[in-house]
């Protein structure tokens, strides 16, 4: 008579990821937080306010502050317009040679300032490739706020051009396949559907840009200058308020603290109400 044989199978534990608590989670966090923290609490708690009002009033400090406004919305506009078509090319289309584009775009975001600045002064300086040119024809370029806002774009544009081609991507292609079918042309579909879904990632993207061309140093400080008035952004301000008098760049380091934290918390609430 044959003799049966069972077999039993046992399950393998499984391994699960442990259950943190809240509470542990928060205290590793605190590191991080802190540190992040701390330094700019530091600015906030070291500011003479006596010395802040009077340096307010300034005339270096106000020139700082609206040559900075200015420039970084150009840079901010100029990402947007030239940076789109770029963006949504990216995002739609597959082309020989697409790979070394996107590296090029890649390139500012981890180049040094000074790299940057050199660059820039070598390309459009008055005896850079096409500055010379430029130069004969009685443009110049170098050392002049139009010098601020080229370096300011080199540096900044990338980080719209990344986010927006991102968004553009993100969009479910069938939405617009639909709108071309019921009779929609091309830019009615990128205005009235593409452009609309994207917005509030482009609209992050185009904060970030400009957040860059805001604290914009080095690249500025080669090709541009440090010239009040004409060349001399907030950063390069704080800088040289750094050497000459800490109270001024203290007031300024500040001015771009709460400026900037405004323009992103304002930014995150319409992006919140708009999901």
């Amino acid at each position: 008579m044959a003799r049966s044989t069972t077999f039993r199978l046992t399950a393998r534990p499984t391994w699960r990821l442990p259950n943190l608590a809240p509470l542990g989670l928060m205290l590793a966090s605190l590191p991080i937080l802190a540190y992040l923290l701390f330094p700019i609490l530091a600015i906030i708690f070291r500011v003479d306010l006596s010395a802040m009002l009077e340096h307010l009033v300034a005339r270096e400090v106000g020139q700082a502050i609206s040559l900075s406004v200015i420039t970084s919305a150009w840079s901010t506009a100029l990402s947007l317009l030239f940076g789109t078509p770029l963006a949504y090319l990216l995002a739609r289309r597959q082309f020989r040679g697409r790979s070394l584009v996107d590296t090029l775009i890649d390139l500012p975001m981890v180049l040094p300032p000074s790299v940057a600045g050199i660059a820039l002064l070598m390309a459009f300086g008055r005896r850079g490739m096409l500055g010379s040119w430029l130069n004969d024809a009685g443009i110049s370029l170098a050392f002049t706020s139009a010098a601020v806002v080229l370096a300011q774009v080199f540096v900044a544009a990338p980080f719209y051009i990344k986010t927006a081609t991102a968004a553009f991507a993100g969009i479910e292609r069938e939405l617009e396949q639909a709108a071309a079918i019921d009779g929609a042309s091309p830019w009615q579909v990128f205005r009235y559907m593409t452009l609309p879904l994207a917005w509030p990632i482009l609209l992050g993207g185009l904060v970030m840009s400009w957040a860059r061309a805001l604290g914009e140093f080095g690249a500025t400080m080669i090709f541009a200058g440090n010239f009040p008035g004409r060349t001399q952004t907030m950063p390069l301000a704080i800088y040289l308020g750094f050497e000459l008098d800490l109270h001024l760049a203290l007031t300024l380091a500040l001015i771009m603290l709460v400026v900037s934290f405004g323009v992103l918390w304002l930014v995150k609430a319409i992006l919140r109400q708009r999901v």
